[in-house]
């Protein structure tokens, strides 16, 4: 079947193809925003542990005051405690999860010498409010010996991302795109409203997880969607500008953090911004290639007058033209051939990717890309809030930096080659990540620029390891190949909270273990073949000669070279 010639005859990025396309990447900004929004809604701010009995006098070295509000925005945890005096004439020392009791105090001063007992934390706590006046760690005390509950949240979320995605894309090829994509969008929708309705812990993270499987059936479908309604010459940088739609999401989630201190109503500003999407996604028509798949050819044909017209362009093209094979044989013959017994087709499995020594080391290569990609992606996202200065800044630069990485990736792939862009990529972002380490700790506007260098550089290979995977397989398993190398990024993506939380052991772990990583993936990358201006492989055998092909036709040209010198020889010496 020939379907890429409907993009010849009616345009390969026209007018009809520019409204589908905004119109769908419009709602993968949804998918940003729910992958993010946990970086506010799981915040936890300044806190201690609250005493009985109001207090009236408080010291935290030498600073003094009436309450403890006052002192708890430059209260630092790790260095000291607080010293608090309630009416009753008692003496406590304040930490994050004890108090200590002063036995006998004398005056009310911050040093003491004498016997104290001290208590845990009896699950009351007093909770800084000037940077987030509610979020879900301050309504359900999420600290101490629950904190370990505030910490699951985004795995979880990520755990969902993976499932989403091989469930509907799945469902996707069975039903269709379109329905996958009103479905998605609705329930991103109405459970992203709900969450913020969500009366208890157990219940919210429910209905995340739940989110979680729809955002990613539709980040997963948007970008099939999006391919089969674009032509060859553009498909590239469409394929690859859907991410930027995501990075859009990332930076809505910072703005609203900033404007937004309540984490219900920060949750239901995020879930409505994308909404007006949903009075048009019904409009949206099925793809030719489904459609032709389906042998739903009046469908197909309908589309096809639509797609004319709204280019003004003068519908020529018949589905009856799409159905013939490229040989020139009339579909019936087909259909005739079909009918014919034939040998059972062989069923491939993931062993397949390994066939060979040569493929099996192509294929760890790609998955471990894919690996770095995710992981390198999610650890600069929801650690640039970690870095020191204004937090939702960071995050909204994590976000913005990405938009000229597509661009300036999709120009590097189409000149100097896939395999040039993604391997400095990496090397680029493990080389960040070390120089992150070794700047001083007082210097944050560097770090936080490296720390955008490293997104920028992970961005360019996460976005363009999509194509370069289909260009590396064969037809045969090409889908296998996109399908485990995506498996790879959802496992990345699952690792990478619990990355950033290895902050607590050391605060440059994180980037520790991704610069190694992204440094040695970047110099295995240099090892695959280029497939830039090379035809896509059918065969196993053609996927493994990618990286000989250059060899071959030198060697061919020796030979015809050598056998000339040879035929002019002879005919010296015949002379």
């Amino acid at each position: 079947m020939t379907v890429e010639r409907i993009f010849d005859e009616l345009g390969h990025f026209k007018r009809f193809q520019a409204c589908l396309y905004f119109a769908a990447v419009f709602q993968a900004v949804a998918c940003g925003i729910h992958y993010l929004a946990s970086v506010f809604l799981v915040e936890t701010p300044n806190f201690v542990s609250s005493v009985p009995g109001n207090i009236t006098d408080v010291l935290y070295g030498n600073v003094t005051a009436s309450s403890l509000e006052e002192i708890l925005p430059v209260f630092k945890a790790w260095e000291a405690p607080l010293v608090v005096q309630t009416a009753e004439g008692e003496q406590w020392e304040l930490s994050r999860c004890r108090c200590s009791l002063r036995i006998d105090p004398g005056d009310f001063t911050y040093d003491f010498y004498g016997n104290k007992t001290v208590k845990t934390c009896g699950g009351d706590f007093v909770y800084d409010h000037t940077e987030v006046y509610q979020s879900i760690v301050t309504d359900w005390d999420l600290v101490c010996d629950k904190e370990w509950l505030a910490k699951l949240c985004q795995p979880t979320f990520m755990v969902g991302v993976l499932i989403g995605a091989l469930v509907f894309g799945d469902i996707a090829d069975r039903v269709g795109r379109v329905k996958i994509l009103m479905f998605t969008s609705l329930c991103q929708f109405g459970l992203g409203v709900a969450v913020a309705f969500a009366g208890n812990y157990y219940f919210f993270m429910v209905l995340r997880f739940l989110l979680a499987m729809v955002s990613s059936g539709y980040l997963v479908v948007v970008f099939v969607y999006v391919t089969e309604f674009t032509g060859i010459k553009v498909r590239t940088w469409t394929s690859m500008h859907v991410h930027a739609a995501f990075a859009v999401g990332i930076m809505v989630v910072a703005l609203t953090g900033y404007l937004v201190r309540v984490w219900w109503i920060y949750q239901i500003v995020l879930s409505t911004c994308t909404s007006p999407f949903l009075f048009f996604c019904w409009k949206f028509p099925e793809t030719p290639f489904y459609l032709m798949a389906k042998s739903r050819y009046k469908d197909a044909q309908t589309l096809l007058d639509k797609m004319a017209r709204f280019n003004g362009l003068e519908c020529q093209l018949k589905v009856e033209d799409l159905l013939n094979s490229e040989n020139g044989r009339p579909l019936v013959e087909q259909e005739a051939a079909e009918k014919k017994p034939s040998q059972p087709e062989k069923k491939l499995s993931i062993l397949d990717l390994f066939g060979s020594w040569r493929m099996a080391g192509r294929t760890c290569t790609v998955w471990a890309i894919w690996f770095i990609g995710s992981l390198g992606y999610y650890v600069f996202s929801l650690g640039s809030v970690n870095l020191g200065g204004n937090q939702y800044i960071n995050l909204f630069l994590a976000g913005a930096v990405e938009v000229p990485s597509y661009l300036v990736g999709c120009f590097a792939m189409d000149r100097i080659g896939r395999k040039k862009t993604c391997a400095p990529a990496l090397l680029l972002a493990g080389v960040t990540c070390m120089l992150i380490i070794v700047v001083p700790a007082k210097v944050e506007a560097l770090a936080i620029a490296l720390c955008m260098i490293g997104k920028f550089a992970v961005a360019i290979a996460f976005g363009l390891i999509y194509l370069y995977t289909c260009e590396l397989y064969p037809t045969t398993i090409r889908s296998l190949a996109v399908g485990s190398g995506s498996m790879m990024c959802r496992v990345g993506s699952v690792v990478a909270p619990f990355c950033v939380y290895l902050a607590d052991v050391w605060i440059y772990l994180p980037q520790l273990i991704v610069g190694i990583l992204a440094f040695v993936i970047g110099v295995l990358t240099m090892m695959l073949p280029e497939t830039l201006g090379k035809p896509l492989t059918t065969t196993l055998e053609e996927a493994e000669c990618l990286g000989r092909e250059p060899i071959k036709k030198k060697s061919a040209l020796g030979r015809k070279e050598d056998e000339d010198g040879l035929e002019l020889n002879q005919h010296h010496t015949k002379a």
